[in-house]
């Protein structure tokens, strides 16, 4: 829909925000730990706290698009997101740190559930697989380029005279030693455009089918009644807590066990993991143009656990090289995963969606489960919990059974013989 191109732009560039938002944890990690004392438990909280929300808020956040539309709760959203950026900007300290990831994390839960139907209703439906693609790519890109933005300004926030401007931009705005808080004072100018920026754009109304529709809560029970639907939950809620659970710890194994600084090595380490999972994408989507899906999820979680064990067990230079590969084999999991689980359930889609999204917050579970464990065992020992739940996803290609397969393409004789010559 032609008259609509601006919104689908404007769309993909709200995930790109919700990237740069969500992603950025993990390389604060080591930051986090030092400047407020922090054990691997309660520094693992501190996720917790922000993707909790999405299991706190995207069925709920259903429910209010359906009433008020998707630009009252999406300028909500980002007002929500802009509190807790200025909260923790203003009073920089642990327990304001839990207030604002959660109060983020609202936001972005509220998001991911308006902006989908949204996105498919401004592009076509006929368009809907190629944007949702595309929307995932610049996901990427911001995760990509996130810690690189941390990188830039904690080293030239700390160094006198590396950047005068800069400096004199947060000059009497970030306490002494904590120049990565800078990021939430970005974090606050980046959300409060975005509601100024949403304000502004006339938005179509979203016409869904019966079967789209956020149902009541008596459809969401019949639902979860269903054995396939909480295994296809258990299937987002392990992938999800997988990708956040490495890429929460980056940083902080890299510098424990291989001497690596936080600041450059850390943070690059962590733009190389999601810049793979960008890759990790493309390689996916041609693949599933040839291959089953459930058949690519096999391979790639095969591939994911070998990197992931070659990461914890190798040299530096094996783990530098391994943990981003990881990323490499973990992105073609999650539209694999969702999309066997819409196509494992004849009806109720809009309630199923809210149910499969509400598994964003595995995020919050397994990063903890992996700092309490590192508190116990040692960081190493606690990542080695993350093979559970890749065995769990590579388990979902044997038992998925959908009653709509993805679409390959298939070769005539004709054309397998000119192929051939």
């Amino acid at each position: 829909m032609n008259k609509n191109y601006s919104l689908v732009i404007l769309i993909i560039f709200i995930f790109f925000v919700i990237s740069f938002l969500t992603n950025i944890i993990g390389p604060l990690i080591p930051e986090i730990i030092e400047d407020f004392e922090l054990s691997l438990t309660l520094v693992a909280v501190l996720p917790f706290a922000f993707f909790i929300a999405y299991g706190v808020m995207s069925i709920p956040a259903g429910i209010l698009v359906e009433k008020y539309r998707e630009k009252t709760v999406m300028l909500l959203a980002f007002g929500l997101a802009f509190a807790g950026a200025l909260t923790f900007a203003l009073l920089p300290n642990y327990f304001m740190a839990l207030a604002s990831l959660f109060l983020i994390g609202s936001g972005m839960a509220m998001l991911q559930v308006a902006i989908n139907p949204l996105l498919r209703e401004a592009g076509g439906k006929e368009h809907f697989a190629f944007n949702s693609v595309l929307a995932q790519l610049f996901f990427g890109l911001a995760s990509f380029l996130s810690p690189l933005v941390y990188s830039y300004l904690v080293l030239n926030l700390e160094q006198e005279n590396s950047n005068s401007t800069l400096q004199a931009i947060f000059a009497g705005l970030l306490p002494p030693g904590l120049e990565w808080v800078s990021l939430y004072w970005i974090f606050a100018v980046v959300t409060i455009a975005m509601i100024l920026l949403i304000a502004v754009f006339r938005f179509p109304r979203v016409t869904r089918a019966e079967d789209e529709k956020v149902g009541a809560l008596q459809t969401h029970v019949e639902l979860l009644k269903k054995p396939v639907v909480l295994l296809f939950f258990l299937g987002i809620f392990s992938y999800v807590g997988t990708e956040q659970g490495i890429a929460n710890w980056i940083s902080e194994f890299l510098s424990t066990y291989h001497g690596q600084d936080p600041q450059i090595v850390g943070a690059q380490t962590i733009s190389r993991f999601w810049g793979m999972m960008m890759g990790g994408t493309v390689a996916g989507l041609l693949l599933l143009k040839l291959i089953d899906g459930r058949k690519v999820l096999i391979g790639f979680a095969a591939l994911a656990i070998l990197s992931l064990a070659m990461a914890l067990l190798g040299s530096t230079n094996t783990a530098l090289l391994a943990l981003p590969a990881s990323g490499f084999f973990i992105a073609v999991m999650w539209p694999i995963i969702f999309s066997l689980g819409m196509n494992s359930v004849k009806e109720h889609h809009g309630s199923l969606s809210g149910i499969l999204v509400t598994g964003i917050s595995g995020g919050a579970i397994m990063p903890l489960i992996v700092g309490s464990l590192g508190d116990a065992f040692g960081l190493r020992s606690g990542l080695t919990f993350l093979f559970i739940p890749l065995a769990f996803i590579l388990s979902v290609g044997f038992w998925a059974r959908p009653l709509v397969n993805n679409k390959t393409i298939s070769l005539t004789k004709k054309q397998r013989q000119k192929v051939s010559t």
